[in-house]
């Protein structure tokens, strides 16, 4: 498969979909737009027709970038099996970079919640360099920041507490956006309830295209 055209600037997230983790997955969708990359993820598009496991080889394939998520390895409740599709996805990415010429100049991030947690299921891994977000959006943005800037090469990012500060930004300017999308033709409890639930259902490509929009007029 050729690369396609924004090889260089795509990142693969491989991530929970949980309700639980949904508030990182804003925070590192918007981090990645905020660094000027794409974020790409299998929930961009919902085609029956395509399986699954070809959707995420695709997206690797076209992503010089990765982020591995390995945060919700261990089961929380009795008769709770292990969360196995993040580490699977990382190891295709990985063998793709190990045994395809055309793909050694791929990079990837690997998270977990507390530091060396991925011992106790997936040790293999030892010596790699894990990053530990403790399930917390501000030192999310800070395992992003240092990637960016060591690995990818990012000069002159902003503080992670300027980018979180931001985050909110956004979020606030999105709300209000919605809102007024519905006043004054409706009341502003109406207009408040109908921006809560458009904001809740918007899919993953309309969420990246208002991060995009809102990065895009806030240069």
């Amino acid at each position: 498969m050729e690369k396609v055209d924004e090889y260089e600037k795509n990142v693969f997230i491989n991530c929970p979909f949980d309700d639980k983790y949904f508030d990182l997955l804003e925070v590192l969708l918007f981090t990645i737009t905020y660094f000027g990359y794409n974020p790409r993820i299998a929930l961009e598009e919902s085609d029956s027709g395509i399986p699954r496991l070809n959707k995420i080889i695709n997206l690797i394939q076209e992503s010089k970038y990765s982020i591995h998520d390995l945060s919700r390895l261990q089961a929380k409740s009795i008769n709770e099996y292990y969360r196995l599709n993040m580490p699977f996805e990382m190891g295709l990415d990985y063998g793709l970079r190990k045994f395809t010429s055309g793909y050694k100049d791929k990079r990837s991030l690997i998270l977990e919640t507390n530091k060396y947690d991925y011992m106790k299921a997936i040790s293999d891994i030892n010596g790699f360099d894990i990053k530990n977000h403790n399930d917390t959006p501000i030192k999310l943005i800070e395992c992003l920041r240092a990637w960016f800037s060591e690995t990818v090469k990012l000069k002159k990012l902003n503080a992670s507490t300027k980018i979180y500060s931001d985050f909110i930004d956004f979020n606030t300017d999105l709300f209000q956006k919605k809102m007024l999308k519905y006043f004054p033709d409706h009341s502003i409890t109406e207009s408040e309830n109908f921006a809560k639930k458009e904001i809740k259902e918007m899919t993953m490509p309309e969420f990246i295209f208002e991060i995009n929009e809102w990065v895009k007029s806030d240069v």
